[in-house]
């Protein structure tokens, strides 16, 4: 009960604030999002022996973030100074061998892995308005949602054994089948000037982009000897459970309307 309670009330949340919240005030929710993701990100950072430079990556973190949304920002020059930065701060926290190494790669993975992605929202917002966003995130749902049934259904072969054992190969391929013709009736009534072919592509990738962020989230948390990212969330874990394919299917869909 208390899943589904907090289930329902984190899907009105969202829904509200993309409905009726302008691209300005969803970036300060993002940039929210993004700190509490990273909080977690941290943890699971150390907890693998990686320990990365906290202010500095977060302060990234958030500036990836920001970027995406702000035509002002050129990313790459952004990107430049953030490498430095990380690079200055490691080179000074006193850390040697492994640790240094792993903590290098986690504080620069941070602003792609949660800054980018979380403003990537807020372009989709940009350029296709809330309806826009919305279509992402009921994609995004509609495929879980299929995977999951289909799976308790049909599935009888693990997907993923060592990092997921839930996850099935039956599952997947509901997820295939579902999901992108989920996205072609959405978008012909919210995005009705994307072509339906390459929407239809655009689920399937989608559809490749969930899973991967799902078993990539699953990685670190086995790594880390935790079932969940926080516990933010009753009865879902962290942010970083609730958001982990939508990390890896925002900036996809993203470049779908860039391109479109």
């Amino acid at each position: 009960m208390t899943r589904l309670v907090s289930g329902v009330a984190l899907a009105a949340s969202a829904f509200a604030l993309v409905w009726f919240l302008p691209s300005p005030a969803l970036l300060a929710v993002a940039l929210v999002v993004a700190g509490l993701a990273f909080l977690e990100y941290a943890k699971l950072a150390r907890a693998v022996d990686a320990p990365l430079p906290f202010l500095p990556s977060l302060a990234a973190t958030l500036a990836a973030c920001a970027a995406v949304a702000l035509p002002w920002v050129h990313v790459p020059s952004l990107f430049g100074v953030i490498i430095v930065a990380l690079a200055v701060s490691l080179m000074t926290s006193g850390l040697h061998g492994a640790p240094l190494v792993h903590g290098a790669a986690a504080g620069m993975l941070a602003p792609v892995y949660i800054g980018l992605p979380l403003g990537a929202l807020v372009g989709i917002h940009q350029l296709a308005g809330r309806e826009g966003v919305l279509t992402l995130i009921a994609t995004v749902a509609a495929s879980d949602t299929f995977q999951y049934y289909s799976g308790r259904t049909f599935g009888k072969r693990p997907l993923a054994p060592t990092i997921s054992p839930k996850k099935t190969i039956e599952g997947a391929i509901g997820g295939f089948v579902l999901a992108p013709l989920a996205l072609v009736a959405i978008a012909h009534w919210w995005l009705p000037r994307l072509n339906p072919a390459a929407v239809w592509l655009a689920g399937l990738g989608l559809v490749v982009a969930g899973i991967a962020g799902d078993l990539f989230e699953s990685t670190f948390k086995r790594a880390a000897g935790m079932k969940d990212s926080g516990s933010l969330i009753p009865g879902h874990g962290g942010v970083l459970d609730r958001i982990d394919a939508l990390l890896f299917c925002a900036p996809l869909f993203y470049l779908l309307l860039t391109l479109a």
